[in-house]
C-alpha cells in the first residue's frame, strides 16, 4: 500500500465476528496492524500499548501528495526497517535510535525480541520458540512468566541480557 492509495474493502473474521473493512471503519481513523501469527509476544505488547490510547478528537484527513521515507540498513546491506511519513509529520528521532538499538540487540541475542515502548536496559521478551529449559540456561539470573488472559502463557521477559 502507498500513501494516498485506497485500502481494499477486505473481509475478515475477527474476535467480534466477520467484518467488511469499509463498513466497519465507517468515518473513523484506523490503525491497522499486521501480525505474523497468533500469540506473538511483541504483537501482544503493541496491541496492549495502543489500547490505552483512545481518540480524543477527530481530525480531518490529509491528502497525501508527497511522502518522506526512512530506511535503516544493516551492515549486510539489508533494509531492516522502512518508515513513511506525510510531509506534515516529523520523524521521531528517539524512535529511530530505539529501533537501531533493538535491531542490534536482537541480532546479537537471537532468542529475544523487544516489546512495545522498549528502551535499552528494560525488559525484553524471550521468543516462544525457546523452551523454559533453554531459557533457564540462557538467562541464569532468571526471567519472568507473564500470565495472559487467554490462558496461553507464552510471554516471558527478562532484563538479564
Amino acid at each position: 500500500m502507498r500513501l494516498g492509495q485506497t485500502v481494499p474493502n477486505f473481509q475478515a473474521d475477527t474476535i467480534k465476528g466477520p467484518i467488511k473493512f469499509h463498513e466497519w471503519q465507517g468515518n473513523s481513523w484506523v490503525v491497522l496492524f499486521s501480525h505474523p501469527a497468533d500469540f506473538t509476544p511483541v504483537c501482544t505488547t503493541e496491541l496492549g500499548r495502543i489500547a490505552v490510547y483512545q481518540p480524543e478528537q477527530k481530525k480531518d484527513p490529509e491528502v497525501g501528495k508527497t511522502i518522506r521515507a526512512l530506511f535503516i540498513i544493516s551492515p549486510d546491506h539489508k533494509v531492516r526497517l522502512s518508515m513513511f511519513y506525510p510531509m506534515s509529520t516529523g520523524r521521531n528521532v528517539d524512535e529511530i535510535l530505539r529501533t537501531i538499538d533493538s535491531l542490534q540487540l536482537t541480532d546479537r541475542l537471537k532468542v529475544v525480541a523487544t516489546p512495545a515502548n522498549w528502551t535499552p536496559g528494560t525488559k525484553v521478551m524471550i521468543l516462544p520458540t525457546v523452551t523454559d529449559e533453554e531459557a533457564y540456561k540462557l538467562f541464569p539470573k532468571g526471567f519472568d512468566k507473564v500470565s495472559m488472559p487467554s490462558g496461553v502463557n507464552y510471554v516471558r521477559t527478562t532484563d538479564n541480557y
